[in-house]
């Protein structure tokens, strides 16, 4: 019997622009159907350079983006104006033209660790629609997602079925993670459910990455190996050379 990673199918674009206004329409789709069932929309949205066009896009579509709320997936445990910032990344790209309406949740306080500020994080994202209209995913070259590193410290609880939204991470160092060690991220059971979880993904090494992890292997040796063997019903996977 085929397990669910064997029934994923990845859908290829001709080029990131054609990647980028598909995902671009379906993304602005989903957030004006919750924003017609509940008048409200909730958008999760990665860092990564990936990404950026897309949001550039996005940024300029007509949603009703007053009605949007959008959340970071992970972030850096660093403020504002520092290296390595999501939420900078989100304000500069996503967050202009008409999508500066949007509210915009962040993942970090000002306390020393994730950890320390987590139940303040869990607070905030309580008033948050869930579970939510679309979210945007990538992948590193050594398997991870969102912030969910290979054997780092917090990860069983980022993927434990029985987790609340958040989860404070603890990378081990790599090339990957560079100096940024600890992390915020959303669980996979918050990904779960999702009007649409899209795994946007960019080149040749990405795509041999992705081919690693449908193969036999432990999550932790790559977790987002979590998402492809239990994909919620509407995960899909973008690729563009």
């Amino acid at each position: 019997m085929p397990s669910p990673a064997d029934t994923l199918i990845v859908e290829r674009h001709g080029d990131r622009d054609a990647m980028v206004d598909v995902l671009a329409e379906k993304i602005a789709a989903q957030l004006r159907a919750g924003i017609a069932a509940r008048r409200a929309a909730s958008f999760a949205v990665s860092g990564g350079s990936t990404p950026a066009p897309l949001y550039t896009r996005l940024s300029a579509m007509d949603v009703e983006w007053d009605k949007v709320t959008v959340v970071l997936v992970d972030e850096r445990w660093v403020d504002r104006g520092e290296a390595g910032s999501n939420a900078d990344f989100v304000a500069g790209s996503l967050l202009q033209n008409a999508a500066a309406a949007a509210r915009f949740v962040e993942l970090k306080t000002a306390d020393a660790t994730p950890k320390a500020g987590l139940a303040e994080l869990e607070t905030r994202l309580a008033g948050v629609p869930q579970p939510f209209d679309a979210i945007v995913l990538g992948m590193g070259g050594d398997g991870h997602t969102a912030s969910w590193f290979p054997h780092a410290e917090g990860l069983a609880g980022a993927l434990d079925p029985d987790a609340g939204t958040l989860a404070a991470v603890r990378a081990h160092p790599s090339d990957v993670t560079g100096p940024f060690l600890d992390r915020m991220t959303l669980t996979k059971p918050a990904l779960d459910g999702a009007g649409l979880n899209v795994l946007m993904l960019t080149g040749q090494g990405k795509l041999e990455t992705l081919e690693v992890a449908l193969e036999d292997g432990l999550v932790e040796d790559m977790p987002v190996r979590a998402l492809l063997r239990q994909p919620a019903p509407n995960f899909e996977i973008h690729w563009a050379g």
